[in-house]
Formats: structure tokens, sequence, C-alpha cells
């Protein structure tokens, strides 16, 4: 058997806790250090997570020879400088959502990775769970037929504590944005997955909740696709009760719906033309299920690493649903349709 492939964490976080347990979980990795601004935070995560080696200064650890690749788990607005540090060090990285905050950043941690000839992933564990994987190759072979409408509603709610008790979220300094930068973009990343490039946008965005906080707790907006279906995007922080994340396909021969959050689910989908009766599947609770996406994302890193390919999710696939958020932003600001 090859040996391990060893792994490093930046952050101590909730989600760097869900980046833990999986990759102690995966036979042929092998978790080694941690590094955390707070040295007593970091010392008891790797107490929980059995990790030998613990440091206050991520540019340290990614000077260990045995670390092949590093997992950013820490405020989105930090993600740039600690992976281009990374791969200024030959470490491949594997980092949360959004990849940063900007699309200037965004290319910078793309350019160094590819030049020093590492590996770039981003986390959009959603693309691995088995009915997203399943409607992409439901509308690849064209079953839907030409594509007339997607739309992707995204009601969240967080209460006034997920913002007051952090010191980033809900600034544009940390977070960069609200209701689609942090809990949207896996949606967005969904919806252009599945139906492809995004040519015009109009957005409105605002914080009609939630005081004090600089990003958005609201956001509509309208899209329109180059195949030339339109769409409709939806996402808040600031409407209860929370509701799962609803994606909505329409197209010339049928329509499919995929329900929930963290294991969506295809609840609905029917063919005009009869030629096949689609068979709607039961799974475990979301609950059950959650973590499984991530530990398959995990998973694919590892093997990009082993055979010298990219993996899934890349730094080019990461930045899409960026690059329409920010758009979304911006036609917000100006009042104007954004085009791509």
């Amino acid at each position: 058997m090859d040996k391990k492939i060893g792994f490093g964490i930046v952050g101590c976080g909730i989600i760097a806790e869900t980046h833990a347990k999986y990759i102690k979980e995966i036979s042929d990795a092998e978790l080694l250090a941690v590094a955390g601004r707070d040295a007593q935070k970091t010392k008891l995560f790797a107490e929980k997570f059995g990790i030998k080696h613990t440091y206050t200064d991520y540019r340290e650890m990614h000077k260990r020879a045995d670390i092949e690749i590093v997992s950013i788990c820490t405020p989105s607005g930090s993600h740039a400088d600690i992976t281009i540090d990374a791969a200024k060090n030959k470490k491949n990285v594997i980092v949360e959502k959004p990849m940063d905050i900007t699309l200037e950043k965004a290319d910078e941690m793309i350019n160094a990775c590819k030049k020093n000839n590492v590996k770039l992933g981003i986390i959009f564990q959603l693309r691995f769970a088995d009915e997203c994987a399943r409607l992409k190759k439901l509308l690849d072979e064209g079953k839907l037929g030409k594509i007339i409408l997607a739309d992707l509603y995204m009601k969240f709610y967080r209460a006034p504590e997920y913002y007051k008790k952090s010191s980033w979220k809900g600034t544009k300094k940390g977070d960069g944005g609200g209701a689609l930068m942090n809990q949207g973009i896996h949606g967005i990343d969904l919806l252009q997955w599945f139906i492809g490039p995004v040519k015009s946008i109009q957005g409105l965005t605002g914080a009609l909740r939630h005081e004090g906080i600089e990003v958005e707790d609201t956001a509509v907006s309208i899209l329109e696709f180059k195949n030339g279906a339109y769409g409709v995007i939806e996402g808040t922080t600031s409407v209860y009760p929370d509701l799962s994340q609803r994606i909505e396909i329409h197209g010339t021969n049928g329509s499919a719906i995929l329900k929930g959050s963290e294991w969506p689910e295809i609840n609905y989908c029917e063919f005009l033309d009869k030629k096949e009766k689609f068979e709607i599947k039961k799974y475990d609770s979301e609950a059950v299920m959650f973590g499984i996406p991530h530990r398959r994302q995990l998973e694919d890193m590892i093997a990009a690493v082993r055979e010298n390919r990219e993996p899934m999710v890349n730094g080019i696939e990461g930045r899409k649903s960026l690059e329409i958020i920010m758009n979304i932003y911006e036609s917000s600001k100006t009042g104007k349709k954004v085009l791509l």
C-alpha cells in the first residue's frame, strides 16, 4: 500500500472539525498537524482529534516535509494568503468555500498553485452527494429537454447571535458578503454546475433584518443563462423558519426538483414524453447523511494528488459561483444589469 498522504489543517472552528473528522476516517490519509491563532484552542483541537503537532503560525506548519495537503478552514477573507504561502511551500491545497472574497484573490490562488505545480481544490461537497450527481447526469443526457427555467431558493434563518458572537461573520473584510457568499454559495455552485454559464444578472441585496452587519441578509436576482434559460436566485438569513434549499429545473420535456441543504434529494421528477418513470429514492435523514459528501471530496483530493490530475472541483470550478455572487453585488450596487 502507498504511504499515507499527510494533512495539515489551518483553523480550529466548526468546519475544521468536519475536515478533521473525515480525514481521520480515510485509511490512506494521516492528519499530522493543525495551525490556529489561539494556542490554547489549537491545543484542545489537537487533543480532540489526536493530532501530534500544533502551530500558531501556519507558515511554520507549511514548512513540514511530511505534509502534502493543507486543508484551509479559516475566515473567508484569509484564504488567499494562506493558499499562496502553502503553494510556495509546494503543498497541495483544499480550501473551504468561498475560495476567497474577491475574484482578484481567487485568481492569485489559481496562479500560485499553477506556478508551483500543486493542486488546488475548493470545497463544494454537494457535487459529491448522490442525488446531485444523479440530477447532473439526467441534465447532461438531455432528459428534461431544452432548459427553460432554473430557480434556486435558499430561505435560511440565522438568529442575531450568529453574527454577534463572531468576529468576522457579517463583515466585509472577513466574510466578503452575507446570505449569498456564506450560506448561498453552495446552491449557486450547484445551479451553475447543472445549467451552465450565466450570460447576465440583475440583483438586489440588502440587510433587511439584522442590524449592525455590513453585508446582505436578503438577496434576489434574475439570471439569463448562455443556453437561453432564465432563472431566479433567492437567498436569505433573514426569514423564519429556516427552510431547506430548493432547486427547480424546468425543460421542454419535464421538470425536476432537488430539495435539501446538507444531503439534497430529488423529490419530484416527471417527463412529458412518458418514455420512462423517474424513481424517487429514499435516504436516511440529512443529519445521518451529513458529512458523506465532505469525505468523498477529501478522498477525491487525495486521488488527484496520487494520480497527478485535477481535483473534481479545482480553482477554475470554484471561481464560477464567486463570479456570479460578485456580479449580483455589482448589479445591486449600480442598479444595472451586468453582462458576464
